[in-house]
């Protein structure tokens, strides 16, 4: 095989697995409707995890995405990537595939993983924190940073609670927490030069606590994972002791 086939090879190869990635997606968040780890009804549990439908979706697709992942990064670095986009008139840019692709991840996990099931508050602080400290100045290493940090409570949120009956749980709340702290502390840190070393974590709390409760209290709306371990202790506060006191 020439270099001219092993490039079209690749190019191929780089779409195939866009595709397969898609797909792989698509069919695990369907898997995540059914049971997994069963329910308790009248304090019997009604299925074990190893009855559940769920296992062999889970298994086929999750081992679908880690071969399109691993297949993708396999083209991008003999060129496929470049070879593929130069030819639909988009061209390849590393640094800006870097971009691209760094938040891509970040969006992917607060999306279906942190929302979903973690406390709106401290997934969002989370996001808004790593995309200051990330894209802000173009280092690429602080992208990288930035989507491993949100990758962390993402994946165990999604691992540990996937399916619905465990959207509740609080233990992806307080590693999520964990997450935000210490790298709220290591961006203090290495910015301690800069007036941003105050402003990240200001505007990651203030932003999303005023949405959250425009969302809740001014417009009615309904707030994902409301029974998070933050949100639900401003409910509590909201209707014991601040709603009576303008109702009297």
């Amino acid at each position: 095989m020439d270099n001219e086939d092993k490039a079209v090879l690749r190019a191929r190869d780089f779409v195939s697995s866009l595709v397969l990635m898609a797909v792989s997606v698509f069919f695990l968040w369907r898997t995540s409707f059914i049971t997994l780890w069963g329910q308790n009804r009248a304090g019997v549990r009604d299925l074990e995890w190893f009855s559940s439908a769920a296992i062999v979706p889970l298994g086929i697709f999750t081992a679908l995405l880690l071969l399109s992942i691993a297949l993708l990064v396999k083209s991008i670095q003999d060129g496929g990537a470049e070879r593929a986009l130069g030819a639909a008139g988009i061209g390849w840019n590393p640094v800006e595939a870097r971009r691209f692709g760094t938040i891509a991840v970040i969006l992917f996990f607060y999306i279906a993983a942190l929302v979903p099931r973690v406390d709106f508050l401290i997934s969002s602080a989370l996001l808004i924190s790593t995309l200051i400290h990330g894209f802000h100045g173009g280092h690429g290493r602080r992208m990288w940073l930035a989507a491993a940090v949100i990758t962390a409570p993402g994946l165990y949120a999604l691992i540990a609670h996937f399916p619905r009956a465990e959207w509740n749980a609080h233990s992806d709340d307080w590693v999520a927490l964990t997450v935000y702290v210490l790298f709220t502390l290591y961006v203090i840190w290495r910015r301690r030069a800069e007036p941003l070393r105050v402003a990240i974590p200001v505007i990651a709390i203030v932003a999303p606590l005023l949405l959250i409760l425009a969302m809740a209290y001014g417009f009615r709306q309904n707030v994902p994972a409301r029974g998070g371990l933050i949100f639900k202790q401003i409910e509590y506060q909201y209707f014991v002791n601040i709603r009576p006191l303008w109702n009297s």
